[in-house]
């Protein structure tokens, strides 16, 4: 079986949508645990290649009305393919559910829900992308308030202490620091098991002792389902800190509240830093605690500021060299802000998106800028692309064109992979070949989701001026899709 991608957004359980009243769904066979990281429809004879693992695979069974159909065949495929469930609607083709179907996804494991008639599959989906979006609004709040209580923690006398007291509180499980030579001396939160020990005691040397040091290693313990351990490193050289983490949970959420605990470790157990440092420090201590970046802007430097975005290069490796301390690492994309006088150039093996110069009241919109930027760089195939200003930007009011980009798009908003698959096809001219290669889907997927955007948008998407109404409409939209 394969793993599911990463999905835009935390996965939702089966018994979640199960629990809809206003679906109907029943559970026929499998585990309702089973958890759904989107949706997908097909009548496929074999659905292997159009699924990227992880689908609730909706199906009224066309395919299995033919003479000579195996059901037995078709689960087989799904399953293979990592199709986390199975979703059956009866009518038009068949009145229940397949006994043979109900068979083969019990010996395969692949949960199946019977999808009762006058439920279309269309308000499923609605109903797993809405569940996912709660989720991932309940994430962000545990992250926001996770933050602010480490902020604060950071504020108290005995800082190190407290800090860690809150993170192993709000993970669930233990936080330690630990010397260079591996020797434990602050930690909070539950007792560790032998087992789970002695497998932290080893990231923490991977981290600690290697030659060319990771930024961080992780290992479980306890089998699937068991405790998630995690080592990062505190210091630059030989000479760092470690911080080790036992979390009960594995969610993206979790990693969040991890990493803002290990910067503002590393700020507080600094045995050095230079006046630059200390103002950067202080500037994100002040930021972590609800200033306003209009008063931490003197302590960065001088603005103007740019913004970098940048993807590609070894994930291993070094960020490209931007001339700036203020990098961010994470999530894959590379984000940079560079003070006034510096500019960014081409890396090699890097992709880079440019904003425009902007102060301290608009860096938001500068780093959306980047992002657009990087996308349309990595669209064209270029090392660099930069926020070009004017344009219908400058000619048309924000609000009154964030208000019309969102009501021509309404339809499509609910669904992030119909929105970005309509932007990597608008910007690749209708290439259907290399929209499949950009979004690393099948070319087949590409049609059928451009043939739903056009359905949803009752548009016309031929006509060159639809194209380019949808394409400063996307461009408004921007990240919030």
């Amino acid at each position: 079986m394969v793993e599911p991608l990463v999905p835009f957004g935390p996965p939702v359980r089966l018994a979640a949508l199960l629990a809809r009243p206003e679906l109907g769904l029943r559970l026929v066979a499998g585990d309702p645990g089973a958890e759904l990281h989107w949706v997908h429809t097909s009548e496929m004879a074999d659905p292997y290649p159009y699924l990227l693992g992880g689908e609730l695979l909706l199906t009224a069974g066309v395919q299995l009305a033919d003479a000579g159909a195996d059901p037995a065949r078709f689960v087989a495929r799904a399953a293979e393919a990592g199709a986390a469930a199975l979703g059956f609607g009866v009518t038009p083709v068949y009145d229940t559910v397949p006994g043979a179907l109900a068979e083969a996804c019990a010996r395969y494991g692949l949960p199946l829900v019977e999808v009762e008639p006058g439920t279309t599959f269309a308000a499923v989906a609605r109903a797993v992308w809405r569940l996912m979006a709660d989720a991932r609004l309940h994430e962000l709040r545990r992250v926001t308030d996770a933050q602010r209580a480490l902020a604060t923690a950071a504020a108290r006398p005995g800082p190190v202490p407290a800090v860690l007291k809150v993170l192993a509180g709000r993970l669930g499980g233990r936080a330690a620091l630990y010397a260079p030579d591996g020797t434990e001396y602050a930690a909070a939160g539950r007792g560790l098991t032998p087992e789970e020990a002695a497998a932290l005691d080893r990231l923490v040397a991977v981290v600690a002792r290697a030659e060319r040091r990771p930024s961080s290693a992780a290992d479980s313990a306890g089998g699937a389902g068991g405790v998630r351990l995690v080592a990062y490193s505190l210091g630059t050289g030989r000479e760092g800190l470690t911080l080790g983490l036992a979390l009960a949970r594995h969610e993206e959420a979790d990693q969040r509240i991890a990493e803002t605990a290990m910067v503002l470790l590393s700020l507080l157990t600094a045995p050095h830093q230079g006046a630059d440092e200390a103002a950067r420090s202080a500037a994100l201590v002040r930021l972590l605690l609800g200033a306003r970046p209009e008063e931490v802007a003197p302590l960065l430097g001088e603005a103007p500021w740019t913004v970098v975005h940048a993807r590609g290069g070894d994930p291993l490796g070094p960020p490209p060299a931007l001339g700036t301390p203020l990098v961010d690492a994470s999530d894959g994309t590379v984000r940079a802000l560079l003070p006034a006088g510096r500019d960014a150039a081409p890396q090699p093996g890097w992709t880079l998106g440019v904003s425009a110069p902007a102060g301290p009241d608009a860096l938001a919109a500068a780093d959306a800028q980047a992002a657009r930027a990087l996308r349309r760089a990595e669209a064209a195939h270029t090392g660099l692309a930069r926020h070009r200003p004017g344009g219908l930007d400058a000619l048309v009011d924000p609000a009154e064109a964030d208000a019309h980009a969102r009501a021509l798009l309404g339809p499509l908003l609910d669904s992030p992979a119909l929105v970005e698959t309509l932007r990597v096809w608008l910007s690749l001219h209708g290439g259907w070949d290399r929209t499949a290669a950009a979004l690393g889907v099948h070319r087949n997927t590409v049609r059928q989701r451009v043939a739903r955007c056009a359905a949803l948008l009752d548009a016309d998407l031929e006509d060159a001026q639809t194209r380019m109404e949808l394409w400063f409409a996307l461009s408004r939209v921007g990240d919030d899709a």
